[in-house]
């Protein structure tokens, strides 16, 4: 009873635990969001999104497929993940070490030992060797209390790193996600765009030859056939780059899939129109945009660590206790290993205290808190950054839903002038010149569209990676 008693100061002892006891991030003032959204536009809606395939909204079933295909195979996502694995390492680390540790070694000694011949003078020489044979089975185990808490966080800083390293996932997920949408958007942007340059370049070759031929009749100048000619040579010149654009977002869609250039042309080389966004983006609020983006977490579990280690440099100031001990069998015959009268036992406990350490340990608990400050920054800075894309990225699109809606109107009233230019033609009070210059022009217009339609797909897709969308749970 008295040694059970004698125990309870230090199982009080055990219960100690210096240092922050973490309870979340201040949300200081700036860091703190709004209630609503600044610049959300007309066409976003409160309700909050789904986190994960958010590019389903755009009705593509061949981007359904990128994505599915890049989720799986992405560098990027599987160094994300294996990163994961090894945060779940170290907290298996830190647990096996708050317990106690043993070793079994098994030794056998020979000695060949120089011989003194005790019958002889002490004036005499000795001469002779003695042999000596030992054989021991034996068993050391070892355990430091964790009396000021120091290992146990350790284990807290372990397991707010996966939650980190957790989110990394998520973060590397919802920027793949976004980068294939975006490439997959400028690849099918270019692959229109080369099909309304060709039509361009083949109306300009028309007209080109029927100024030709009023240059043979006479009604047209060499001046007019040179301008023509170099407005054909622009328009083949112009296909070129789109080209090379075109190969280079196939290349890279590929990359982000996992696959080698070219591996996915047969599936992506076939031209289509860029997919439309839906009538209305769900935002949500900015609360909930703080709860969803994972970089923001990932700065969270990260400060939520470097918290925790300011406890463990803190318990490296104070004693520490330890226990080790041993136990063998063993003698000068191999049969000794199974005589249980030759058993050995050692018990040591051990207190040491690194008292005099000219400011080591405070130095530690210095950089530990210099770390914990710089995490508490770049936690705010992070939610800051969010709110300023999301805030951004709504007022691009709104701007960009005016640009396609004016771009629309542009080609509307293009085609209308190309119609009514086709009817006097057939009523003879037109050109094929005039009709051909109307075609070009309604053909530009549909370049225009093309290229905002790109864009406020694009928009859109800023959009879902500022509200951190595209992930799902590792």
């Amino acid at each position: 009873m008295r040694n059970a008693l004698a125990l309870l100061p230090l199982a009080a002892l055990a219960a100690c635990t210096v240092g922050p006891n973490y309870a979340g991030p201040a949300s200081a003032g700036a860091a703190k969001p709004p209630a609503n959204f600044v610049r959300a536009a007309d066409a976003t809606a409160p309700a909050a999104p789904t986190v994960a395939l958010w590019w389903t909204g755009l009705g593509d079933a061949t981007l359904d497929e990128l994505e599915r295909r890049a989720l799986a195979a992405n560098p990027n996502v599987q160094i994300a993940e294996a990163r994961l694995k090894q945060a779940r390492a170290s907290l298996r680390l830190e647990r096996a070490n708050e317990l106690p540790s043993g070793n079994a070694q098994a030794t056998y000694l020979h000695a060949q030992l120089p011989g003194i011949n005790l019958g002889q003078s002490s004036g005499g020489g000795g001469g002779g060797s003695t042999s000596l044979d030992f054989y021991n089975l034996g068993f050391d185990a070892s355990w430091e209390i964790d009396l000021f808490g120091g290992q146990r966080r350790k284990i807290e800083a372990a397991r707010a790193s996966i939650g980190a390293a957790e989110a990394n996932v998520a973060d590397a997920q919802v920027s793949l996600t976004a980068e294939v949408a975006q490439n997959y958007v400028n690849l099918r942007d270019r692959q229109q765009r080369i099909v309304l340059a060709q039509e361009a370049a083949a109306q300009q070759r028309e007209l080109l030859r029927l100024t030709e031929q009023r240059y043979g009749a006479g009604t047209a100048s060499a001046l007019d056939v040179e301008r023509l000619r170099g407005l054909v040579e622009q328009s083949d010149a112009a296909i070129l780059p789109l080209n090379a654009e075109r190969d280079a977002y196939l290349n890279a869609l590929a990359t982000l899939a996992g696959e080698a250039p070219g591996a996915l042309d047969t599936l992506l080389s076939p031209a289509r129109a860029v997919p439309l966004p839906p009538a209305e983006v769900a935002v949500g609020d900015p609360a909930a945009l703080l709860q969803r983006r994972p970089d923001i977490r990932a700065a969270e579990r990260q400060l939520a660590a470097a918290t925790a280690k300011i406890g463990a440099a803190e318990a490296a100031k104070f004693p520490r206790i330890s226990f080790m001990g041993l136990i063998g069998i063993g003698g000068s015959k191999p049969g000794d290993i199974f005589d249980l009268d030759k058993i050995s036992a050692l018990a040591a406990p051990q207190l040491s205290w690194n008292f005099l350490d000219f400011g080591r340990n405070a130095a530690r608990v210095g950089q530990a808190e210099g770390a914990r400050d710089e995490a508490a920054a770049q936690y705010r800075g992070a939610v800051l950054n969010a709110l300023k894309d999301a805030e951004d990225s709504l007022s691009r699109y709104a701007a960009r839903r005016q640009t396609v809606a004016n771009a629309a109107r542009s080609l509307a009233t293009a085609e209308r002038s190309a119609k009514l230019m086709r009817q006097r033609f057939d009523a003879g009070t037109a050109t094929m010149i005039d009709v051909l210059d109307a075609e070009r022009q309604r053909t530009s217009a549909q370049q225009t569209l093309s290229q905002s339609t790109a864009a406020m797909t694009a928009d859109y897709v800023a959009i879902q990676k500022a509200l951190g969308l595209g992930w799902a749970a590792p």
